[in-house]
Order: structure tokens, then sequence, then C-alpha cells
């Protein structure tokens, strides 16, 4: 079993920046990866960036490339999403996710709650 809990959300005016971390507890040596998914009102939940157990390994969706930057914190065992110049098109709820690396929701088994982000214009 993993648990995940998310904080950091928050609401920021457009070009701001937010921290979201994601602390993991319980079996998290059995999972590769850990992502960020987000969900807005009335869309389907996409892909934001993803990062392998070893640290090693990163990835992002085109839409955040250059903005966002996802790390993982050894000592606390938490996965950090650091999201700069953000867009009002970037309100979401924002999910912590663990499971095999992948960019597809179906690639994670374990989830957080979720966490409010909402960008002004």
């Amino acid at each position: 079993q993993v648990e995940l809990v998310e904080s950091g959300g928050g609401l920021v005016q457009a070009g701001g920046s937010l921290r979201l971390s994601c602390a993991a507890s319980g079996r998290t040596f059995s999972r590769s990866g850990m992502g960020w998914f987000r969900q807005a009102p009335g869309k389907e939940r996409e892909f934001v960036a993803a990062i392998h157990w070893s640290g090693y390994n990163t990835y992002y969706a085109d839409s955040v490339k250059g903005r966002f930057t996802i790390s993982r914190e050894y000592a606390k065992n938490t996965v950090t999403l650091h999201m700069n110049s953000l867009k009002p098109e970037d309100t979401a709820v924002y999910y912590c996710a663990a499971g095999a690396l992948g960019s597809r929701w179906n690639d994670y088994d374990y989830w957080g709650q979720g966490t409010q982000v909402t960008v002004s214009s």
C-alpha cells in the first residue's frame, strides 16, 4: 500500500509561481515512478510530469515543458512540482500518483486526494 498526500496548491496571479509537494509513505519502493496529473472542470485528467524513483529520468507534457520542474527529495520521500510562469489555463486540481512510470493515468495505481491550483488573469 502507498499513501500520497499533496500540499501547496492555492491562488496565484498569471506569471507567478507555486510549488506542489507530494509526501509518499508505505511501500513506495514497489513502484517505479511518480507522476503529477491535473484535471480542470469539464475536462479529462491529463498528464503533467513524471519522475523515476531514482530521480534520473523526468518527463513533461509539452504544455508545461520549460515552465514546470519535477524533482525528488530522498530524505523526505517527497516529490515536488515547481511551477513557474503560470497561466490561467494551468488552473486545475493537481493529483500526485505512484505507479509504473508513464504518461497515462492508468499507468498509476495510487493517487493522492488532489490540491487546487487557481491562476487568475
